[in-house]
Order: C-alpha cells, then structure tokens, then sequence
C-alpha cells in the first residue's frame, strides 16, 4: 500500500469534514487550518502553509515552504504558492464576518499575521469538527495503524527483555530502546496534540522512578534527565534484580500511532500481592474493550468501570497520591492523545473504526506503576487489540 495518501482518500475527508461542520455550523461560509498534522491529514503533506475550505468554493493548499515538495507528495486537488498571507488574501474578494480556526493551535501572533490580510470580525472553533472527524479511521489508514501495533508488540514484548541486563541506567535503555524501534520500522517520532508536549522515545523507569510526578497528562510518572528533558530515563537510576520495569510508548508507522505499555520484573517475581494488582489492571483493560462497541458512549464505559471499583482500590488507581487523571483511555491516530476520551463529558457514542488506548494503572508505594495499555480498534463485537495480548508483568 503506498505511503502517499490516495486522493479518494483525501476526498473523503474533506466530504466529510464539511458534512460535521453543516450539521454542527449550519452558518459556516470559510474555514483555516494551519497546523501541519491537520494539513497532513486533509492534504497529504506537512509543508507549512494554511489549507482555506469555503462552503461553496471547495479548498485551496496555500503553500510557503516547501511549494516543491507538496506537489510532489500531495495528491490534493489545488495547491498554490505563497510567499505570504497577502499573496493568498488576493484570491478572496468576499472574506466571511466570521472564519473558523484552531483555537486549540494558533498562537496571538499568527492570527493577527492573518487577520491583517484576511479581516475578518470575529473566528469561531473548529477543533471538535476536525477532531470528530479524524477519530473514524478508514482502511488505508487502520492498515497503518495495525502495523504500528505489529511493531510495537514486537517490540515491547519480544525485544525489550532482551535489552534489560543488571546495572544499564534507564538512559541506556531508553538509548538502545529508540534504536530497536527504528530498525523496527517506527517513523522516529510520536506526536502530541497536547501543547508543547513531547515525549523522547517513552516514558520508563526503574521502580518507584515510575512514580515520579511529571508534566505528562497521564497515569504513569518518569524521573527523567533533568528539569528540561523531563521524559526520557535518568543517568542515575541503575536497574537492579528485583526492579519492576515500567515502559510506556507511542510507535507510528506513515504518521499513524499504536499506544501500549508493558511492565517487566527483572531477576526476581514481584510479591504475589503486587502481581494481583496488576492482573486487576488488566481484568480491567479487558471488560472496556469489551464495551468498545459502536453506540455506547465513552462516559458510560468509564462511569461503569468506575462505579464497579473499590474506594480502596481507587487508592492510587490512573496515577499516584494526588496526580490521578480522570480517564481510563484516549483516542488516537495521527498524534498519541485523540478525541475521544474514555471519561465523563464525552458523549457521543462511538463508531465502528474509532482506535483507543485503553491504560488501566495503578501506582503502588515502594514498587512502581504496575498496568497496562494497549490499542483497540473498536468493532460491533467489542474492540479487537492491534497491539498485542500480552498480559505484562513478564519475568526477565
């Protein structure tokens, strides 16, 4: 399957795209999408520019760097060069009162850079149109995705054990980890929509380093290298026989992500009461992907794995002391963290195709953070790992 998006597929898209936007913004007249992994999605490249969708005029790619290289890997209907907005505003002789942005992307700067061209009065959100829209995968895309998922279960569950040895840092890991996966077939780099947030290779450590609190809006913790690069594996911290082995990572193939999370005990079984916690995780992993079928909706699947929880359990349960967050999974794609959201608030039940990461965890004071994620493509039979079936917690 060829790597450059189809233009049907592009079509599609865009077809339907417009359609959530009728039905949601019936008095929409002009859109503007400017960051690269919506333009990626719409129009088959990342080169920097802006893609303007009128309701009745179709869409243009107006591209400044590179004009060359988006031809050549874009199969989008019109493309054209700009130095500046100025060159593209001449092309609009009647600019809507109100224009559609990302709201949740573009910074002061830009939009005045913008507006200075193309005056509107006033700009309203799209961001839940675009995310809405990019949460049911087709084909071409689950086809990447799935072989995200082969990589990754390769990766986590064959590879890393044998990586671990007795005195490594989890710097040494997390340097020879990003080699594995490369020469696995991942694309290098894992995408966030979450603001100015990356993460470099995964989220590991050694221990109670999984317990470390960290700017990352998710369950597990990292001590990480220093205050700047929060997210990699501290120098320090040596791997000693006893050590729970937490790894959390993002992997993509052609722009598509699979989440998963595995756990390793080195040189020594974890007690017997840890080791039931964890399988607690996964028992719980397993009943939301049985509920991952199209018309239920994310807040009932969270609500019902909730209210079915001990208070004692809850103790610690997506995070540790003070830093749970209120979710029991996500979408994704194109970036790691997609709409939908297993959580309270979300809705709108889910459609066959939609993908999640399902990461039930639990910290546990003096070990770590016991658990476990895994990608699910959601079916009418409930969702179907793309990530592996590994129960974790594999003994090294």
């Amino acid at each position: 399957m060829s790597e450059k998006t189809p233009a049907s597929e592009l079509k599609a898209r865009m077809a339907s795209f417009c359609r959530l936007m009728d039905e949601q913004n019936p008095e929409w007249q002009m859109a503007m999408i400017f960051s690269k992994v919506n333009l990626l999605y719409f129009t088959g490249s990342m080169s920097e520019g802006m893609l303007v969708i009128e309701r009745d005029n179709g869409a243009t790619y107006w591209v400044r760097r590179s004009y060359e290289r988006a031809l050549h890997e874009s199969e989008f209907a019109s493309i054209k060069p700009m130095g500046s907005y100025r060159d593209a505003a001449a092309d609009y002789n009647n600019i809507p009162k109100a224009v559609y942005l990302e709201t949740e992307f573009v910074p002061l700067a830009m939009f005045k850079r913008v507006q200075k061209y193309f005056p509107f009065e006033t700009f309203k959100p799209l961001d839940f149109q675009l995310s809405m829209t990019r949460a049911v995968k087709s084909a071409w895309e689950l086809n990447f995705m799935e072989q995200a998922g082969k990589i990754h279960q390769r990766v986590l569950e064959e590879k890393v054990p044998a990586l671990l040895r007795e005195g490594m840092s989890e710097a040494d890991l997390a340097a020879e980890l990003y080699e594995v996966m490369v020469k696995e077939g991942h694309h290098g780099t894992a995408r966030f929509a979450m603001l100015d947030t990356d993460i470099v290779v995964a989220q590991l450590g050694f221990g109670t380093s999984s317990l470390i609190p960290t700017n990352f809006d998710g369950p597990g913790g990292n001590r990480g290298l220093n205050a700047a690069v929060p997210s990699l594996g501290n120098r320090e911290r040596k791997l000693k026989k006893g050590d729970l082995v937490f790894v959390d990572m993002g992997l993509g193939v052609n722009g598509y992500h699979s989440d998963k999370t595995m756990t390793y005990m080195f040189g020594a079984p974890l007690s017997a009461e840890v080791q039931a916690v964890h399988q607690q995780c996964v028992d719980i992993q397993n009943r939301v992907a049985a509920m991952l079928k199209p018309g239920n909706t994310p807040e009932f699947i969270y609500e019902t794995i909730m209210d079915s929880l001990t208070d004692e359990f809850k103790q610690n349960f997506m995070g540790f002391g003070n830093r749970q967050v209120k979710f029991l999974g996500h979408g994704i794609g194109l970036t790691v963290d997609e709409l939908p959201v297993l959580a309270k608030g979300f809705k709108m039940p889910l459609q066959e195709n939609m993908v999640f990461a399902v990461e039930p965890k639990k910290g546990i004071e003096g070990v770590g953070m016991v658990g476990i994620e895994n990608s699910f493509l959601v079916t009418p039979d409930g969702g179907r790992s793309i990530s592996g079936t590994s129960p974790g917690l594999i003994l090294v």
